[in-house]
C-alpha cells in the first residue's frame, strides 16, 4: 500500500477513494526527525518521572493522556494530522480518546484481530484513527495489519483474554482471520496509517531490540453520541461543536496537573462502563482503556 509522503494538507483523491475502499491507507509523514525525537524524549521523560504515580504510573496513562500531557495535545492538533483526518470526517473535529500501543523489546505482546467500534459505545460509525510512529514500526517489531475492506459491517468477537494480548478485554474477533488477506503497514518513526473504527485490525509481537511506541488518535465527528445516555469527554481541535455531545476538555498548561488528572480519570470512568460492560475492569492497569 503506498501513501502520501507530503506532510499536511489533504488526501488527494485517490488516496481517499483508497481509504474508502480499504478502510486503511498508510503512510503518511507527520513529524519531521527533530519532532519525533523530541516527542519521544517527552514520553520516556515522563515514563520515568511518574513511574510511581498513584494515578497515571504502571501503564495507566497510556489512555487519554493527551488530557494532561500538552506535549500531546500539541500532537492531537498537528495540521499534517488534521488534513488527513478532515479530508474523510469534514473540517469539524472532536478527539474522543487516545492510546498508546508500547511494545518492549523482545516483548510477547500482541494485538488480536478485532474492531474498535464492537466496543466503543458510540451511536455512529464517523471515526478514524490516526495511528503515529514515535519509533520504528517495523514488520519484525510487530507493525500494524489490516484486512482490506473489512469495515462495512460489524463482527461477532469474543473475549480471550491471554498473556501478552494487549487489548483491554482479549477481544478478538470469533471467526478467524486468513493470513494471506492481511496487509502490513511498517511506518517510519513520525509517519502514521489511518483507519476506519470497524477495519480488522491486529498485530505480532515485537521481535527487534527497540521499543515500538504507537500513539493511536481517534477522531470523531461533533454529532457522535456516547451510547447509553452518558456525556463523556472529548477534544474540540478543529471547527465548531454545534451539537454539545460530549463535555468538552480544555487544553492542559503543565504536566499532570491535579485538575486535568480528575478530568482524564472521569473521562476514562465513563469509556469504560462501556468497554467492560458485563465484566469487571482489571485492576492491574488502573482500570484504563486500552483497545
Amino acid at each position: 500500500m503506498n501513501g502520501s509522503r507530503s506532510r499536511g494538507g489533504t488526501l488527494s483523491p485517490e488516496a481517499l477513494a483508497r481509504y474508502e475502499h480499504d478502510g486503511f491507507f498508510f503512510p503518511l509523514d507527520v513529524l519531521d526527525s527533530e519532532e519525533v525525537a523530541a516527542m519521544r524524549i517527552q514520553l520516556e521523560d515522563f515514563e520515568e518521572r511518574y513511574e510511581s504515580h498513584p494515578a497515571v504510573g504502571h501503564g495507566a496513562f497510556r489512555t487519554s493522556c493527551h488530557l494532561f500531557l500538552p506535549f500531546l495535545d500539541d500532537l492531537i492538533r498537528h495540521p499534517a494530522i488534521l488534513g488527513p483526518v478532515a479530508s474523510i470526517l469534514g473540517e469539524d473535529l472532536l478527539v474522543w480518546g487516545t492510546s498508546f500501543f508500547t511494545k518492549e523489546p523482545r516483548s510477547a505482546d500482541y494485538v488480536a484481530w478485532h474492531q474498535d467500534l464492537h466496543y466503543w459505545g458510540l451511536d455512529a460509525r464517523d471515526e478514524v484513527t490516526a495511528w503515529v510512529a514515535l519509533s520504528q514500526a517495523r514488520v519484525e517489531s510487530g507493525c500494524m495489519r489490516f484486512v482490506p475492506a473489512s469495515h462495512t459491517k460489524e463482527a461477532a468477537h469474543a473475549d480471550r483474554p491471554a498473556r501478552g494480548a494487549m487489548l483491554s478485554r482479549g477481544q478478538e474477533l470469533i471467526k478467524a482471520v486468513d493470513d494471506h488477506q492481511a496487509v502490513n503497514a511498517p511506518l517510519l518513526p513520525g509517519q502514521m496509517s489511518l483507519h476506519h473504527g470497524l477495519t480488522f485490525h491486529a498485530s505480532m509481537p515485537n521481535r527487534s531490540d527497540d521499543r515500538r511506541i504507537g500513539f493511536a488518535i481517534r477522531y470523531i465527528k461533533p454529532s457522535m453520541r456516547q451510547a447509553g445516555g452518558e456525556r463523556g469527554v472529548a477534544t474540540l481541535v478543529q471547527g465548531e461543536d454545534r451539537y454539545q455531545n460530549f463535555e468538552l476538555a480544555p487544553r492542559p498548561q503543565s504536566v499532570a496537573a491535579p485538575e486535568d488528572i480528575a478530568l482524564w480519570q472521569q473521562a476514562v470512568s465513563i469509556q469504560n462502563q462501556t468497554n467492560y460492560r458485563n465484566m469487571k475492569p482489571p485492576t492491574d492497569r488502573g482500570g484504563a482503556l486500552r483497545t
